[in-house]
């Protein structure tokens, strides 16, 4: 994508001493594109190519409006800056189509070698997953440019918005969606469902491999304290508390006080992992080691009793105990709901809000598959029966 490495050095320079870990893929290389772009314009709306040849840059606004409260990142902006250079330098537009805004056609085909070179170029694994992030992102931003609704993510012929209904959440918790890049802006993502539901001011997006996003978050971990915060995964590493063991001896009269308490003073902070199963385990390992470098211990895990959730039809896990991040949120306000000193904060009302959202995602994405003329079952991947 670039013609030097030399663009992106000062994005690297700011945090050299971030010791993540850094596991990523960079997309496999299409064969033939020219000749697929054919295929494709022939095909449904859904893989139809989407040419962009607007000027406009993207907006701090249009970048919140998707759902983040950070600033736009540096690298995002000049991956973007390039993309419309290199526009201009082989005088052909971006054009694309598919789920997640994938580049298409001649273009994707002289932007491939760029991005891949610059990649290859790259001097550690760190300035790697920074910059594969930011190039996913803001193709993405691009290619659903005008195609997506920002606050559900559905083309626009396909927007829920008006069947969502907004519920505060318990001002005691908070939720960190960290997000896989190749899961912002998908239209089968759940995790966006508790932006919708519970609003940016008790959901905060953090994207995977932005530096900015992950500086923001482990500031406020760090304001927080250890105690304060936990992540809903199940670490096979070491022991993951279930929800009643992390949180009814350890919720004090201060936690109790949450009309009055503020970030940093009794909120619990509740990290979801948003991406799939194969890509979740390298976010969480990110997690551990920075945690491990702010407190010097692993990552604090609480595990949840849930079972499958209604997007397993046409989003299918790896097993029925695993769940998307919708359900996962939900099923943990449940579960804190039993516990006698939240029991009047309204907590499943709230997660019965989060369940209603994820059965109207699932009736969106269904009609629109019935529209195409698609299945609307997937493939199962586990052999485990389900009743």
């Amino acid at each position: 994508m670039l013609s030097t490495i030399r663009a992106f050095a000062p994005s690297f320079n700011r945090s050299p001493s971030r010791a993540f870990s850094t596991k990523t893929q960079m997309d496999s290389i299409t064969k033939n594109p020219d000749a697929r772009i054919s295929r494709w314009a022939s095909n449904s709306i859904s893989t139809e190519a989407r040419v962009t040849s607007e000027e406009t840059p993207i907006t701090l606004q249009e970048w919140q409006g998707w759902g983040s409260t950070s600033p736009m990142p540096t690298m995002v902006t000049e991956i973007i800056e390039e993309l419309k250079a290199l526009e201009k330098n082989i005088d052909a537009q971006m054009s694309f189509g598919g789920n997640g805004g994938k580049l298409q056609g001649y273009f994707k085909t002289q932007e491939d070698k760029k991005h891949r070179a610059t990649y290859q170029a790259l001097g550690s694994s760190e300035q790697k997953l920074q910059f594969f992030s930011a190039r996913q992102i803001a193709c993405r931003l691009l290619g659903s440019r005008d195609y997506l609704c920002q606050k559900c993510w559905l083309p626009f012929e396909d927007c829920m918005c008006s069947r969502v209904k907004h519920c505060p959440l318990w001002s005691g918790a908070r939720f960190w969606l960290y997000m896989h890049p190749k899961d912002f802006l998908r239209q089968n993502n759940t995790g966006k469902l508790l932006l919708q539901v519970f609003g940016v001011e008790a959901t905060t997006l953090c994207l995977y491999g932005i530096s900015e996003h992950e500086d923001i978050m482990w500031s406020a971990f760090k304001s927080a304290g250890k105690s304060k915060v936990c992540c809903l995964y199940p670490n096979k590493n070491a022991t993951s508390k279930s929800v009643q063991d992390a949180f009814s001896s350890e919720l004090s009269t201060k936690q109790e006080r949450t009309q009055q308490t503020t970030d940093g003073d009794g909120i619990l902070n509740f990290i979801l992992i948003d991406g799939t199963w194969s890509n979740s385990a390298a976010m969480f390992n990110r997690l551990r080691e920075q945690a491990k470098s702010v407190w010097g211990e692993d990552l604090p895990c609480i595990s949840l009793t849930t079972g499958s959730s209604a997007m397993h039809k046409l989003r299918p896990q790896p097993s029925w105990d695993r769940t998307c991040t919708a359900a996962a949120a939900a099923s943990l306000l449940f579960e804190l709901q039993l516990i006698p000193r939240l029991s009047s904060v309204g907590l499943e009302k709230q997660g019965e809000a989060l369940e209603d959202s994820l059965e109207v995602l699932l009736e969106a994405l269904t009609s629109r598959r019935i529209r195409m003329g698609r299945s609307i079952t997937r493939k199962v991947r586990h052999a485990t029966s389900f009743c």
